[in-house]
Formats: C-alpha cells, sequence, structure tokens
C-alpha cells in the first residue's frame, strides 16, 4: 500500500443540530490541507468564502466567493475556523438567521462535533 493514497483520500462527515427552533445540518469534506464546511437547512449554496492563516497577521485572511459580500457570515465563520484548525477553510452559511448569538450556537455545534470525531475534520 502507498502511504500518498491515505493522505488524499476525501472524508465527508454530517451531522445535525436543533438550534432554537430550527434543525440545522452540516456536512464537512475534509480533503488533505483543508476543511469544505456547509452549514444549512435545505440543499443549497447560496454562499462561500475561504479563509486561510497568513504567517505576517494573527487573523486569518479571508475572502468571498460566491453570494452577497455585504454578509459576513460564512468569511468570520472561516476565520474562526481556520484559526482553531490551522488548515485552510472553505465555509458555505446557507441559513437566514444571521444574527450573532445564532451564529455563536452554530460556531459551539461545530466546535463539539470536531471534540468527539477530530478525525473527520
Amino acid at each position: 500500500s502507498q502511504p500518498w493514497v491515505a493522505e488524499a483520500g476525501i472524508s465527508l462527515h454530517h451531522f445535525s443540530g436543533r438550534l432554537g427552533e430550527q434543525l440545522v445540518h452540516f456536512q464537512a469534506m475534509r480533503l488533505r490541507d483543508s476543511l469544505f464546511l456547509w452549514v444549512g437547512s435545505a440543499p443549497l449554496l447560496g454562499s462561500l468564502a475561504v479563509a486561510m492563516c497568513s504567517p505576517r497577521d494573527s487573523i486569518p485572511v479571508s475572502t468571498s466567493l460566491l453570494g452577497d459580500p455585504s454578509d459576513t457570515t460564512s468569511n468570520s465563520l472561516a476565520q474562526r475556523l481556520a484559526r482553531k484548525t490551522k488548515k485552510q477553510i472553505f465555509v458555505s452559511y446557507n441559513l437566514q438567521n444571521t444574527d450573532n448569538s445564532f451564529t455563536v450556537l452554530i460556531e459551539k455545534r461545530i466546535k463539539e462535533e470536531m471534540m468527539a470525531f477530530p478525525e473527520k475534520f
């Protein structure tokens, strides 16, 4: 067996959480050096942002790739997860509720899953 075969594999991980009144679904796709995280309640790709750590700055750099650039929810979440994981993070946040207290619950649910299943992230 060749060691690079396992390293190049893609891992998919689906989990959900009831946050307040809403059932939220999460899909994590772990790639070799990055993570694609989709968050939503219906099959939709309305936004996409990417963030990664920079050796020149303590705050990860990020940019919006798809969707309304004035909605910074995907960007902010990608930055915080990039800081935590030290990986390149793609985030697609597809929920109407972008209230700060709700996004804190979203991030908490993601971190709980990361603690329970670190190999999936």
